[in-house]
């Protein structure tokens, strides 16, 4: 999913022709840019657009689903399952979330999506706009490579031309950030050799190293003494929840939130090495609409 719709593409969404897309933009009737002679349209100011033209009476939303879907983040599921808060998890990835929680198949969603110097803010108003969600920052953490026990001799992405390399689902974050890194060390997919199934959460990733299926995944370094498996850092990305503002008052949102600030959730983040709470609960973006 791109920031920016083509004339193409708002056409099919308004389901106008295209010349009549071209005639809002010139009487500046619809939000648009104009570079290198084409016209494009910010995707997240089409959705508010979209929202502030919409009249009739407003109807009751039917309930959210207590589902948090995403990206999966280990010390969160641990807080899911300690908490008693009564949210099922259903993990995918952080786009698979974003898609999810616009649905409204879920109501809340983990997210790390890298942004330039910021982190998961454009994409949720991407894919949600100004929708009434909130953006709470979870935790701050070490990612970097995972390595198989006893391996060696592996200092950062230019190691890995000829390794066997376990990898993450396209929907998940961290496949498009090594993706990203793989190709500015000038490597390609076929320089690795990569195994046919892949990781669907980060736990999975760091068993099938764990189990010697494969030599280096790009994983938590959370995971790494659990595992026995060696880590390589290369930086801090933070981990945030996007909830519908709906669902973040509800028992369960609250039931959660209150145990992932307690003493014994500190105390679990410690044994876990890599995170950073400091800034939990931070709310980095807080959707306009109602």
């Amino acid at each position: 999913m791109t920031d920016y719709l083509t004339t193409r593409e708002l056409a099919e969404l308004l389901r106008i022709g295209e010349r009549k897309v071209y005639d809002l933009a010139a009487s500046g009737d619809v939000p648009c840019v104009r570079a290198l002679g084409k016209l494009l349209f910010p995707r997240a100011e089409i959705t508010a657009w979209l929202n502030a033209s919409r009249s009739g009476p407003q109807v009751a939303e039917p309930p959210l689903p207590p589902i948090l879907a995403g990206s999966h983040d280990p010390l969160l599921d641990w807080a899911l399952r300690e908490s008693g808060s009564g949210l099922a998890s259903f993990y995918d990835g952080s786009f698979d979330g974003l898609e999810r929680l616009a649905a409204r198949s879920a109501l809340a969603a983990g997210l790390h999506i890298r942004e330039g110097e910021g982190w998961n803010r454009e994409a949720l108003r991407a894919a949600l706009g100004e929708a009434p969600v909130v953006l709470i920052e979870i935790a701050r953490r070490q990612r970097g490579l995972l390595l198989a026990p006893g391996l060696t001799g592996i200092e950062g992405f230019a190691d890995l031309r000829g390794r066997t390399l376990v990898l993450r689902q396209q929907n998940a974050a961290s496949q498009h950030e090594f993706a990203a890194r793989l190709a500015a060390h000038g490597l390609g997919p076929e320089d690795v050799t990569a195994l046919p199934a892949r990781a669907r959460t980060e736990e999975e990733l760091a068993i099938a190293l764990h189990d010697g299926k494969a030599e280096i995944g790009f994983g938590l370094g959370a995971l790494a003494g659990l595992y026995g498996l060696g880590f390589v850092p290369l930086g801090v990305e933070r981990f945030d929840l996007a909830v519908w503002r709906r669902a973040w008052f509800d028992p369960p949102m609250q039931k959660l939130m209150r145990f992932l600030a307690s003493p014994a959730c500190a105390a679990r983040a410690a044994e876990l090495p890599g995170y950073d709470l400091s800034g939990l609960g931070t709310v980095h973006h807080n959707g306009a609409s109602g």
